[in-house]
Formats: structure tokens, C-alpha cells, sequence
């Protein structure tokens, strides 16, 4: 049985009464919201997510929405990414970074119009970071955050679900495009995208009234595809190589060291926040890398509270940020911010609460 009292801190999402009723029995707070983690089989969660199809309540990640003539100006001076060539319809993966250059969120961009954008945003008050730089800006838009809430299916057999909900030109949308359309009146977005590499579509509910009759309409749908819950939690994620910004980076780290400069345009307007130290990070090249650790131990082992020291030939180079049992390797695989110096294929000794622990590096991702 999960208890949550909701307060104006901590906001249940849309679909926060339809995890209940899935068997919720873990969760996290992120964006200030209750976000499942777990319905009681890990194990099982995992192998849906691989082999079937999960469905999932992401509706804690907001959106800040920006609208107004000067929408899209701002959408480029928040983002070291190209937008010029942006057509209506069109997510991007953008790194938003502060003025160090630091990553401090990673949204999906949605363009719903020439003057209104939506930011599908990780766990970090990008309100108001963009309100606070459209101000200084002098600029013409209204910045806010509106009723909509995503609902994830994830899994190989994710499309033929949403697919048989909404029609078969799902199919034909690509990676992070997008379609505003509605089922049994509820208005929705239905984009191809969503935290794993296993395939899948995320539905922004945008009535927050609906949510549970949303979820069960694709609950009932996916039945013969074997659907159930789930959460952005499982090992797929660290064995797909997927980057959570604020786990695995910290106050100092910029996209080059976690593997996401090809999401970074230098020639982008000057007046961008950070692309000054983007270019000088760059033409100087990072002082870090992200690379993985394979474990010699055969059974889990779980990640501590905080992130663990790594040492090479007893000296400090590092930390691990992430670590988890990877039930495909068979074995725990983990995360390394480390010295640049480090290279892969190095044995490295991981400092963790029961001892030090050896580790071989490795390129991400694992599989």
C-alpha cells in the first residue's frame, strides 16, 4: 500500500490514482512531484520494458511554455543548439546550459507554432531560469507552465499498441516529431520518444481532469500485447547509456563530458547563455569523460546515498555516479565521471561502503 498526502510542495501527476491502483509501492520526488519508481516486481519490470511493452506516469515532466512574439528568440538563447531549422511539429534534444557553460537541464524542445514552444524538462526549475532571462532580455513573452502531463509507453511493442489506440500513422512519425490530435475527446500530443532505447511514444495529456480514463484507454489497448506498468527506473537505462542530468552530473560538468557535444553548436548567436564557455571548454577540451564500469562481482550490489570515489594507482580521478545490476550482462555496471587521463580498458578501484571494489572501464554505451 503507498500513503501520499499531497501538499502544495509535492503535487501528485494526473496519473498518480491509475499507479496506485497498478500496485505502486515506490516513488520519487522530481520536479517537486510524486514520480513511481516501482510496482512491487523489478525484475518483471524489466523484462516488460525489453521484450513488451511498459506504460508509464512521466507526468513529472513538466513543460515550460513559452508564448509570444519572441518565443522562438528565447528558445535559442536558452539552448548552445541550433534551432533555425525547427519546423512546427519538431521536438529537439537540447542541453541547457548556465553561463559556466554547466548543463543544467536536458529538455525535449517542442515546437507547436511559430511563437509558442513547449520544454519537456528533467528535474530543475527551468520556470525560472526562463523568466529570469527573458526579463534581463528585455523580450516579448509570457512564460508559464500549462495542463499537460506525459503518459509513457515504452517497449519493442509500444507502437503497435499506441498504433492500434490512434491510427497506423503513428508509425510514420520520427524520433522526437510530434502530432497534436485527441481520443474520446481528450485533447493530446503524441510524440515518438521517451527515457530508453527500447522504442516508444510519450502522450502529453492536455486536460489534467483525464488522466486516469487516458491511462486505462491504453491499458485496456495494450492487453493483448501483454502491457503493464512501470517506471524510468530500471537498468535499461544505464546499460542503453542514457545520461539522468543531476545524477550522473554534477555543478561543474558541461555536455562535452557526458557525451552530449554533438547536441552543442558553436556557431550559434553570440548572445546564447554559455556558448562563450562552450567554445573555450571545447578549444581547450574537458578535463572529464564519462565512461562505464563493469564490476567483477557476480551478485547486485547496491548504489550508495552519495557518489563513490574512484582511484587509479592510488591517487583520486573520479567518481561513480550511477551504479546498478544489469540483469542482461549479468553482472553491476555503473557510471564514471573521470579524468580524461583514464582511458578505456584501465582497472580502476571503486571506493564503496563495504570496501574498495575493482572495476574495468568501458565506452558507453553497454549494449
Amino acid at each position: 500500500m503507498f500513503s501520499f498526502f499531497p501538499t502544495a510542495r509535492v503535487r501528485p501527476s494526473p496519473f498518480f490514482e491509475a499507479a496506485v491502483a497498478e500496485g505502486m509501492v515506490a516513488a520519487n520526488v522530481y520536479n517537486r512531484m510524486i514520480m513511481p519508481t516501482s510496482f512491487g516486481d523489478p525484475e518483471g519490470e524489466y523484462w516488460r520494458l525489453i521484450n513488451g511493452v511498459s506504460q508509464w506516469d512521466v507526468g513529472v515532466e513538466r513543460q515550460v511554455q513559452l508564448k509570444g512574439p519572441d518565443a522562438g528568440r528565447l528558445a535559442q538563447i536558452l539552448s548552445p543548439r541550433d534551432l533555425s531549422a525547427c519546423k512546427i511539429g519538431q521536438g529537439k534534444y537540447v542541453p541547457l546550459c548556465n553561463h559556466r557553460g554547466t548543463i543544467i537541464n536536458d529538455p525535449i524542445l517542442l515546437k507547436l507554432s511559430d511563437d509558442l514552444y513547449w520544454l519537456s524538462i528533467a528535474d530543475s526549475d527551468i520556470w525560472l531560469w526562463a523568466s529570469a532571462i527573458a526579463a534581463e532580455r528585455g523580450l516579448n513573452v509570457e512564460i508559464t507552465e500549462p495542463d499537460v502531463s506525459p503518459m509513457a509507453l515504452q517497449g519493442p511493442k509500444a507502437e503497435d499498441v499506441v498504433a492500434h489506440v490512434l491510427g497506423d500513422w503513428v508509425r510514420a512519425l520520427k524520433y522526437f516529431w510530434f502530432k497534436e490530435t485527441e481520443i474520446d475527446g481528450i485533447p493530446i500530443a503524441v510524440q515518438r520518444s521517451g527515457w530508453s532505447k527500447q522504442g516508444g511514444f510519450e502522450i502529453y495529456l492536455r486536460d489534467g481532469t483525464q488522466g486516469t480514463k487516458l491511462w486505462n484507454i491504453f491499458k485496456e489497448a495494450g492487453k493483448p500485447w501483454g502491457i503493464g506498468p512501470g517506471a524510468p527506473a530500471t537498468a535499461e537505462r544505464t546499460e542503453s547509456g542514457l545520461v539522468s542530468v543531476g545524477g550522473d552530473t554534477d555543478d561543474e560538468t558541461n555536455p562535452f563530458e557526458v557525451r552530449l557535444g554533438k547536441y552543442v553548436d558553436l556557431d550559434v548567436p553570440d548572445d546564447v547563455v554559455g556558448i562563450g564557455a562552450l567554445r573555450k571548454i571545447e578549444a581547450e577540451g574537458p578535463k572529464r569523460h564519462q565512461l562505464g564500469l563493469i564490476f567483477d562481482a557476480s551478485m547486485p550490489v547496491p548504489f550508495g546515498a552519495k557518489r563513490e570515489d574512484i582511484t587509479f594507482d592510488g591517487t583520486k580521478v573520479g567518481v561513480m555516479t550511477h551504479c546498478t545490476w544489469s540483469p542482461r550482462m549479468k553482472a553491476n555496471i555503473g557510471y564514471a565521471l573521470i579524468s580524461t587521463d583514464v582511458k578505456a580498458g584501465a582497472t580502476v578501484s571503486v571506493n564503496r561502503a563495504n570496501g574498495s571494489m575493482a572495476a574495468r572501464l568501458v565506452e558507453l554505451p553497454f549494449l
